[in-house]
């Protein structure tokens, strides 16, 4: 079963998480709400999320505070944040909200299948993330374990011969990705970090192709997972 990916909804009004709820609940994945800026640093110590949507205009702490201690985190500061104001206040507000770290802004009211389609973006990747470093993991497991994995059976040659079906599956998927985002002329936030999920892919790559037999002694280095 794969594990759905969770998408933080962050606005102080219950109408407008409800509505972002219906817009979103065709992707299938796992929608989180919080009323504040507070509720959302709370969520994020705990829980690990693919996109957030963040409204800049909350009493108290607002969005682009919340923004700022999220980007402080080591633990939350990729994650992409998608800023969403009921007020346009021109060039100089917007673009205080990149500079926030957001990787977008989006003013109300807006188109909900644009909304829709710019997030499915960042849950798509942020699942290829995570097939990468399931993959990163197996391999780790593969070269401390001396060729065998804990509770396995497998010979090194099957094990390898596994892993790298299953990576070639991930690199077919990150490339089909990548494609789609150059056709659709995507955000340069995502095309970045599609362009990174490939570089880390084609590490691992290197990694299983040094682990083939006659390819050398050398222990391989995995790419990072940063």
């Amino acid at each position: 079963m794969v594990q759905k990916a969770k998408i933080l909804l962050v606005d102080d009004r219950p109408e407008n998480l409800l509505a972002l709820e219906a817009i979103l609940s065709a992707l299938d994945q796992t929608l989180v709400r919080a009323s504040s800026g507070e509720e959302a640093l709370k969520a994020l110590l705990t829980d690990d999320f693919a996109v957030i949507l963040l409204d800049v205009q909350m009493p108290g702490m607002d969005g682009f505070e919340t923004a700022a201690h999220i980007k402080r985190r080591e633990r939350t500061r990729d994650i992409p944040i998608i800023f969403l104001t009921a007020i346009n206040h021109g060039p100089h507000h917007t673009f205080r909200g990149y500079a926030a770290g957001a990787v977008d802004y989006i003013s109300k009211p807006f188109d909900p299948w644009v909304l829709r389609a710019k997030v499915s973006v960042f849950v798509e990747l942020y699942m290829k993330n995570c097939q990468l470093r399931e993959q990163a993991a197996l391999l780790r497991l593969q070269l401390e374990g001396g060729g065998r994995a804990v509770g396995d059976s497998k010979e090194p040659a099957g094990l390898l011969a596994e892993l790298s079906a299953r990576l070639a599956a991930v690199e077919e998927q990150a490339e089909a990705l990548s494609k789609q985002l150059d056709e659709e002329s995507a955000d340069a936030a995502a095309v970045a970090t599609a362009a990174h999920l490939e570089r880390k892919l084609t590490g691992l790559r290197r990694a299983l192709d040094a682990l083939e037999p006659g390819a050398g002694n050398g222990a391989p280095s995995l790419p990072s997972q940063s």
